[in-house]
Parts: structure tokens; C-alpha cells; sequence
């Protein structure tokens, strides 16, 4: 068994509304709460990087099934969204909807488009992060396939 590890360093200089940077790799940025919340809306924020990482998964997962199947693909392109409620003060991420857009080649057979409507659904269930986050955060996925 590998086990990999992952460094982050932050610097959080005051209070809630603060201004603060995050080093993780090749990951650095400001942060801040979004203007959403009432915060400044500097850099980015806890809501986007959880977007971030479980699209990113998702997109690098599919891409990586797409290959060892060898689909030919011609395009993949992808939007999520992700679904935060706020009620009573208490903030709970509800939902992230992945709307990946995958077109295969023209000449790719029934065969091989049947094949990538398989595989856009069990990338969500294989990417790590989808599997990290099971059972608080509902992920869904609404293909648009060509």
C-alpha cells in the first residue's frame, strides 16, 4: 500500500472577515468567505474549493476511463454546481451537480457511445473525492453526450 500526503500552509492574520492565503503545491491563493455570506470575497473559499476538488476528480477520473476504454474522444468539456444552504446560521453543502459535455469522433460506433454513458456515471462513483464526501454531500451527474 502507497500512501501519499499532502502539505497545506496557511496564514489567517485576524477575524471572520479577514483576508488569508493557503500554499498546497502548486495551489496557492488568497481566501476569504464569499460576499454571499457577508465576507469580502477575496481569493477563493472553502465552497469553491470543495467544487474544485470534486469536479477536478471527477473530470481527471472520466478522463482516465475514456482512455483505457479507448473511446475516441473528440471533446470533454465540464460544468458543476454546487448547492449551499444556509438556514438558522448553520451552512451545509447540500449538493454538487456535475454537467460534463463528452463527444466522441464521428466515426465511434453505437457500441462505443453506449460504453461512455456507462462510464460518465461510474467515474462520479470511482473518483475519490465523490467517495471521500458520500454520505454528507450528494453528487450528481447530468451528461451531455455526442
Amino acid at each position: 500500500m502507497a500512501t501519499h500526503l499532502f502539505n497545506l500552509k496557511a496564514d489567517w492574520p485576524g477575524g471572520r472577515n479577514s483576508e488569508g492565503f493557503i500554499e498546497a503545491g502548486n495551489l496557492k491563493t488568497k481566501i476569504s468567505i464569499p460576499k454571499e455570506m457577508d465576507g469580502p470575497g477575496i481569493g477563493t473559499n472553502p465552497d469553491e474549493m470543495l467544487l474544485g476538488a470534486a469536479s477536478t476528480c471527477y473530470i481527471i477520473t472520466l478522463a482516465a476511463m475514456i482512455e483505457r476504454s479507448h473511446l475516441p474522444l473528440e471533446h470533454m468539456e465540464l460544468e458543476s454546481v454546487g448547492h449551499v444552504d444556509v438556514t438558522d446560521g448553520v451552512i451545509t453543502y447540500k449538493k454538487i451537480v456535475h454537467k460534463p459535455t463528452v463527444c466522441l469522433n464521428t466515426n465511434a460506433t453505437e457500441r462505443e457511445h453506449v460504453k461512455l454513458k456507462k462510464l460518465v456515471n461510474k467515474a462520479e462513483e470511482s473518483c475519490m473525492i465523490s467517495r471521500a464526501i458520500k454520505g454528507n454531500v450528494v453528487v450528481e451527474v447530468e451528461p451531455r453526450l455526442g
